[in-house]
């Protein structure tokens, strides 16, 4: 049998370079050689032991561009061609994927957590889950995924040229987020508790207002997105909300929102949750980067090689508020 080489998440706090199986071909499936894989935030609580409901040892990443190895069977894709990947596997049958939500399947499980992920070389995927991607490169298609999350946030807030958002979270899911309001013609605020981060996040979106968080605030919003990952900070987020607005919450976090009834009904809020992303918005984002709205370079803060990023992880999940995006080149 064919070995390949793996990065493995063996236990938390130890994230080590081994080798595995290399898939095989099967049917209604694509053979993927990876080719740059985006760390998320949820690798880096996996090596930390933070994240639930997941068994070790772990193949991590889901954010991922690729070669194809085969030819799709509808002629979508040939062997050779650039990939994006869309990491979530549905089921297809549950009530959200039969009214075209599988972004929040009963049964989901994504790569890199519920399942091996794409810090290998080769990894295999139903053919639905492979999107061409030309017209961009390895680098840039490695960075989709995240970007469609914020993306998708921003389609559900159904945001009009000329309103205002407030995007509460400056990592890469907030600046997907607020990136994708300022192409939707919002008027963007970014606030963050680090000066740091909000400095590498203007380099994004030189045209948003940056708030420190401590300092005062700038009034109410048509649409607030929370990309804190604090439960706090997402039970307060209300009171930014202008009457009639959206609060759209990309964070998931253990704990019990808590708002004022009285507060909620008086500025008649749409309250939405927003989950991973729809091919929808895959297109959307990778349509944007091509035309050059998205500034991906500006993203992409950190990089490293397959061997050097068993060393280079676990530094970046001690100190994240340096980087905004490291990818691995396999």
């Amino acid at each position: 049998m064919s070995l390949m080489k793996a990065l493995v998440c063996v236990e938390p706090g130890r994230f080590e370079r081994t080798e595995r199986p290399r898939p095989q071909a099967r049917p209604g499936h694509l053979r993927i050689r990876i080719g740059h894989v985006g760390i998320c935030g949820t690798d880096y609580h996996i090596y930390g032991g933070q994240q639930p409901f997941l068994s070790y040892p772990r193949v991590m990443g889901h954010e991922l561009s690729g070669r194809s190895l085969d030819p799709s069977a509808d002629g979508r894709i040939a062997g050779g061609d650039l990939v994006v990947v869309n990491p979530y596997l549905a089921c297809g049958a549950c009530h959200a994927c039969v009214i075209g939500k599988p972004n929040c399947c009963e049964r989901i499980a994504v790569l890199g957590v519920h399942t091996d992920g794409g810090m290998c070389e080769e990894i295999l995927i139903p053919e639905g889950n492979a999107y061409g991607a030309e017209g961009l490169d390895e680098k840039a298609a490695a960075m989709v995924e995240f970007l469609a999350i914020g993306a998708h946030g921003v389609r559900r807030a159904r945001l009009r040229p000329g309103s205002t958002a407030l995007v509460v979270g400056a990592g890469p899911i907030g600046l997907g987020a607020a990136i994708f309001a300022a192409i939707e013609g919002a008027d963007v605020t970014l606030r963050d508790r680090s000066a740091s981060r909000l400095k590498l996040a203007g380099r994004a979106l030189p045209h948003a207002r940056l708030e420190l968080v401590g300092q005062e605030a700038s009034g109410a919003y048509d649409a607030v997105f929370d990309a804190t990952g604090s439960i706090a900070a997402m039970n307060a987020g209300l009171d930014r909300v202008a009457h009639g607005g959206a609060y759209v919450l990309l964070s998931v976090v253990k704990g019990d929102l808590q708002f004022p009834d009285p507060e909620f009904h008086k500025r008649e809020v749409t309250l939405l949750a927003s989950r991973n992303a729809l091919k929808a918005d895959f297109e959307h984002v990778m349509a944007n980067i091509r035309n050059g709205r998205v500034q991906v370079d500006a993203l992409a803060t950190h990089e490293t090689g397959f061997d050097s990023a068993v060393t280079d992880l676990p530094l970046w999940a001690e100190d994240r508020g340096t980087l905004i995006k490291a990818i691995i080149r396999v």
